[in-house]
């Protein structure tokens, strides 16, 4: 299978903790995994064992933006430079795509790989958007940041058997910019309290119009009152439920524990996760998928694309291009010809 997954819930849900563990889940299998660290809290990197230092090292994806835009805009002749270039820019024939285990400029640049309980656990390549800053604040917003996942994203091309995690901005900045639609699956990490199903609420009718698979994780349920709690708030949507935790607690006090210490409760909820993302790739729907890129792109330029760039964005669309797993990514050539 190749999948695409995101992590969403609350600040404080334990988000970026279950998404490292699923990563690591992943890693143990011998799988590829790229992780993404998509949110304005900069942890992903931590949970996955870098200590401070390490993580504060890690370039930002945001900072090689046009790096990344000229790499993926490639020999697309409806793209003549990169500057008109924005978050939602869809790829079309001449593009470069991105692969999940190739080597690449853009990789180069933005992603490090990471050993998982000193290797016996496997590798995962890491990339992050880059902590919001001093400088940032009063001109610049977070969506700007992850402008250069979203781009990513539309260029890439998952094979068989290779993950992509990202661990998402909390609460429903998600939804400020089309990001939300490039998942396979989204698991949407909730505490069994009001706040903590108010955002699965947004986000389920943010995602219902566009076909967004969501199953939703209870994390920190300690009792059968917490697990009824959450079965009356979401429904058939509760996949899985995550309790307490002394591998978590271990690891979150900087000692960490090799995955096969992890509870067996916790770690059957990981393989139900799991599970539930194989299932995902027999309704994967390249079609679909790309058409959403193509709305998501020609709101923005509407809005406010055309106006920052002073090109018509709208004639980036190539009518004829589907990004399919057929375009396997590594290569300009890859994507020369019509889908």
């Amino acid at each position: 299978m190749n999948m695409k997954i995101a992590f969403v819930g609350k600040g404080g849900s334990g988000k970026t903790t279950l998404s490292s563990l699923f990563v690591r889940h992943l890693a143990a299998r011998r799988l590829p995994v790229v992780a993404v660290d998509a949110d304005i809290n900069q942890h992903l990197g931590a949970a996955l064992g870098l200590d401070e230092e390490e993580a504060a090292a890690l370039p930002a994806m945001g900072a090689h933006l046009p790096l990344i835009k000229e790499y993926l805009r490639g020999a697309n002749p409806r793209v003549p430079d990169a500057g008109t270039m924005i978050k939602t820019t869809p790829p079309g024939a001449g593009s470069r795509l991105l692969g999940v285990v190739e080597d690449n400029p853009v990789y180069d640049a933005c992603a490090r790989h990471v050993s998982l309980d000193g290797g016996t656990g496997g590798a995962v390549r890491l990339l992050v958007t880059g902590p919001f800053t001093d400088a940032d604040l009063g001109v610049a917003c977070y969506h700007s940041k992850v402008g250069a996942v979203e781009l990513c994203l539309n260029h890439l091309v998952d094979g068989r058997d290779e993950f992509v995690v990202v661990d998402m901005t909390a609460g429903s900045d998600s939804f400020a910019s089309g990001m939300f639609t490039r998942f396979d699956t989204t698991f949407l990490v909730a505490e069994p309290t009001r706040k903590g199903v108010a955002v699965y609420r947004q986000y389920r009718e943010y995602a219902r119009d566009f076909g967004v698979e969501l199953k939703v994780v209870g994390n920190k349920v300690q009792s059968p009152d917490d697990l009824a709690f959450l079965r009356d708030a979401v429904g058939e949507d509760l996949l899985v439920t995550v309790g307490h935790s002394e591998w978590v607690r271990a690891m979150e006090k900087g000692r960490a524990l090799p995955l096969s210490a992890l509870e067996d409760a916790n770690r059957e909820a990981l393989d139900t996760l799991y599970a539930t993302a194989d299932a995902a790739y027999e309704r994967r729907d390249w079609e679909r998928y790309t058409r959403q890129m193509v709305h998501f792109h020609l709101k923005n330029a509407e809005s406010w694309g055309n106006a920052r760039t002073g090109a018509d964005l709208a004639a980036q669309v190539d009518p004829d291009f589907v990004l399919r797993e057929s375009l396997r990514a590594g290569t300009a050539e890859a994507a020369t010809q019509p889908a």
